[in-house]
Protein backbone atom coordinates (compact mmCIF):
# COMPACT_ATOMS: atom_id res chain seq x y z
CA UNK A 1 0.00 0.00 0.00
CA UNK A 2 1.44 3.41 -0.70
CA UNK A 3 1.84 6.03 1.74
CA UNK A 4 -0.95 7.79 0.30
CA UNK A 5 -3.25 5.01 0.18
CA UNK A 6 -2.51 4.21 4.01
CA UNK A 7 -3.28 8.00 5.25
CA UNK A 8 -6.55 8.16 3.24
CA UNK A 9 -7.67 4.47 5.43
CA UNK A 10 -6.77 6.28 8.26
CA UNK A 11 -8.85 9.38 7.56
CA UNK A 12 -12.00 7.22 7.30
CA UNK A 13 -11.21 4.54 9.49
CA UNK A 14 -12.48 3.92 13.34
CA UNK A 15 -9.79 1.44 14.37
CA UNK A 16 -5.79 2.65 13.96
CA UNK A 17 -2.91 0.82 11.42
CA UNK A 18 0.39 1.30 12.05
CA UNK A 19 2.91 1.98 8.74
CA UNK A 20 5.48 -0.79 7.87
CA UNK A 21 7.18 -0.54 4.54
CA UNK A 22 4.09 -0.55 2.41
CA UNK A 23 2.39 -2.67 5.13
CA UNK A 24 -0.57 -1.82 7.29
CA UNK A 25 -0.83 -3.44 10.42
CA UNK A 26 -4.97 -3.16 12.76
CA UNK A 27 -3.98 -2.34 16.23
CA UNK A 28 -5.04 -4.89 18.47
CA UNK A 29 -7.40 -3.47 21.40
CA UNK A 30 -5.12 -3.26 24.99
CA UNK A 31 -6.19 -5.05 28.46
CA UNK A 32 -7.75 -3.21 31.33
CA UNK A 33 -4.50 -3.30 33.04
CA UNK A 34 -2.40 -1.81 29.81
CA UNK A 35 -5.01 0.81 29.87
CA UNK A 36 -4.64 1.59 33.38
CA UNK A 37 -0.69 1.98 33.31
CA UNK A 38 -1.20 4.35 30.17
CA UNK A 39 -3.39 6.21 31.81
CA UNK A 40 -1.43 6.62 35.08
CA UNK A 41 1.70 7.27 32.99
CA UNK A 42 0.32 10.42 31.25
CA UNK A 43 -0.81 11.20 34.94
CA UNK A 44 2.75 11.19 35.72
CA UNK A 45 3.95 12.80 32.98
CA UNK A 46 1.42 15.86 32.26
CA UNK A 47 1.97 16.48 35.96
CA UNK A 48 5.75 16.54 36.07
CA UNK A 49 6.21 18.61 32.84
CA UNK A 50 3.70 21.17 34.09
CA UNK A 51 5.94 24.45 33.07
CA UNK A 52 8.20 23.03 31.03
CA UNK A 53 7.68 23.21 27.32
CA UNK A 54 7.24 19.91 26.42
CA UNK A 55 3.83 17.61 26.06
CA UNK A 56 2.50 14.16 27.07
CA UNK A 57 -0.16 12.82 24.08
CA UNK A 58 -2.01 9.68 24.14
CA UNK A 59 -2.19 6.79 21.42
CA UNK A 60 -4.01 8.81 19.31
CA UNK A 61 -0.98 10.81 18.31
CA UNK A 62 0.75 9.24 15.32
CA UNK A 63 4.74 8.94 14.72
CA UNK A 64 6.25 8.90 11.78
CA UNK A 65 10.14 7.90 11.69
CA UNK A 66 11.34 9.90 8.54
CA UNK A 67 14.09 7.89 7.66
CA UNK A 68 12.38 4.74 7.15
CA UNK A 69 8.80 5.93 6.60
CA UNK A 70 7.29 3.72 9.40
CA UNK A 71 3.99 5.31 11.21
CA UNK A 72 3.10 3.93 14.65
CA UNK A 73 1.04 4.97 17.37
CA UNK A 74 2.74 4.61 20.84
CA UNK A 75 1.41 4.33 24.01
CA UNK A 76 2.69 7.72 25.10
CA UNK A 77 4.62 10.37 23.14
CA UNK A 78 6.26 13.65 24.66
CA UNK A 79 7.24 15.95 22.36
CA UNK A 80 9.07 19.27 23.57
CA UNK A 81 8.94 23.11 22.12
CA UNK A 82 6.47 22.28 19.31
CA UNK A 83 5.74 19.39 16.75
CA UNK A 84 7.05 18.93 13.88
CA UNK A 85 5.45 17.52 11.05
CA UNK A 86 5.90 14.67 8.68
CA UNK A 87 5.56 17.07 4.87
CA UNK A 88 3.48 14.02 3.58
CA UNK A 89 1.36 14.12 7.09
CA UNK A 90 0.27 17.01 9.11
CA UNK A 91 -1.30 14.77 11.08
CA UNK A 92 1.96 12.68 12.32
CA UNK A 93 4.74 14.17 14.92
CA UNK A 94 8.36 13.30 13.55
CA UNK A 95 10.03 14.83 16.66
CA UNK A 96 9.16 13.17 19.62
CA UNK A 97 11.48 13.66 23.09
CA UNK A 98 9.87 10.43 24.38
CA UNK A 99 8.03 7.44 23.60
CA UNK A 100 6.88 4.32 26.09
CA UNK A 101 5.11 1.54 25.12
CA UNK A 102 3.41 -0.45 27.27
CA UNK A 103 4.25 -4.18 26.25
CA UNK A 104 1.84 -6.91 25.83
CA UNK A 105 2.57 -10.70 24.47
CA UNK A 106 1.44 -9.71 20.93
CA UNK A 107 3.60 -6.46 20.84
CA UNK A 108 6.60 -7.28 23.00
CA UNK A 109 8.52 -8.80 20.52
CA UNK A 110 8.27 -5.80 17.79
CA UNK A 111 8.46 -3.72 20.62
CA UNK A 112 11.90 -4.40 21.63
CA UNK A 113 12.81 -5.54 18.23
CA UNK A 114 11.94 -3.84 14.82
CA UNK A 115 10.02 -0.86 15.86
CA UNK A 116 12.73 0.35 18.19
CA UNK A 117 15.29 -0.11 15.92
CA UNK A 118 13.29 2.22 13.60
CA UNK A 119 12.51 5.00 16.78
CA UNK A 120 16.23 5.04 17.33
CA UNK A 121 16.57 6.48 14.21
CA UNK A 122 14.76 9.47 14.78
CA UNK A 123 17.08 12.46 15.78
CA UNK A 124 14.75 14.28 18.41
CA UNK A 125 14.20 10.99 20.87
CA UNK A 126 15.60 10.67 23.65
CA UNK A 127 14.24 8.12 25.52
CA UNK A 128 12.32 4.98 24.70
CA UNK A 129 10.40 3.37 27.76
CA UNK A 130 9.07 -0.04 28.07
CA UNK A 131 6.27 -0.85 30.41
CA UNK A 132 5.87 -4.41 31.53
CA UNK A 133 2.10 -5.28 32.59
CA UNK A 134 2.82 -8.21 34.23
CA UNK A 135 5.32 -7.20 37.13
CA UNK A 136 6.72 -3.55 38.44
CA UNK A 137 9.16 -3.13 35.62
CA UNK A 138 10.04 0.01 33.67
CA UNK A 139 12.57 -0.09 31.54
CA UNK A 140 14.51 2.82 29.73
CA UNK A 141 16.64 3.49 27.34
CA UNK A 142 18.29 6.93 27.63
CA UNK A 143 20.22 8.42 24.48
CA UNK A 144 24.05 9.63 25.10
CA UNK A 145 27.06 10.86 23.32
CA UNK A 146 27.98 6.87 23.62
CA UNK A 147 24.95 5.45 22.51
CA UNK A 148 21.86 4.31 24.36
CA UNK A 149 21.91 3.35 27.91
CA UNK A 150 19.91 0.90 29.62
CA UNK A 151 18.11 0.53 33.26
CA UNK A 152 15.64 -1.17 34.65
CA UNK A 153 13.52 0.16 37.63
CA UNK A 154 10.85 -2.36 39.52
CA UNK A 155 10.49 0.47 42.50
CA UNK A 156 11.43 4.00 42.84
CA UNK A 157 11.79 6.55 40.71
CA UNK A 158 12.74 5.82 36.84
CA UNK A 159 14.44 8.94 36.03
CA UNK A 160 14.22 10.61 32.39
CA UNK A 161 17.13 13.00 32.35
CA UNK A 162 16.11 15.06 29.19
CA UNK A 163 13.28 15.70 30.63
CA UNK A 164 14.13 16.68 34.25
CA UNK A 165 11.64 14.38 35.36
CA UNK A 166 11.13 10.63 36.60
CA UNK A 167 8.17 8.17 36.76
CA UNK A 168 7.21 6.68 40.21
CA UNK A 169 7.39 3.51 39.37
CA UNK A 170 5.35 2.35 42.94
CA UNK A 171 2.26 4.91 41.82
CA UNK A 172 2.51 3.53 38.48
CA UNK A 173 1.77 0.06 39.61
CA UNK A 174 -0.25 0.95 42.80
CA UNK A 175 -3.80 -0.77 42.24
CA UNK A 176 -6.63 1.06 43.54
CA UNK A 177 -9.04 -0.41 41.90
CA UNK A 178 -7.97 -3.85 42.20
Amino acid sequence: MSWAEYLALESGSDRKHEYVNGRVYAMAGGTPEHARLKGRLIQQLGFGLRGRPCEAFTSDLRVKVIETGRATYPDVTVVCDRIEHADDDPDAATNPTLLVEVLSESTEADDRGSKWSHYQRIPSLRHYVLVSQDEPRVEVFTRASTGWHYVVHRAGPAALPALGISIDVDDLYARALA
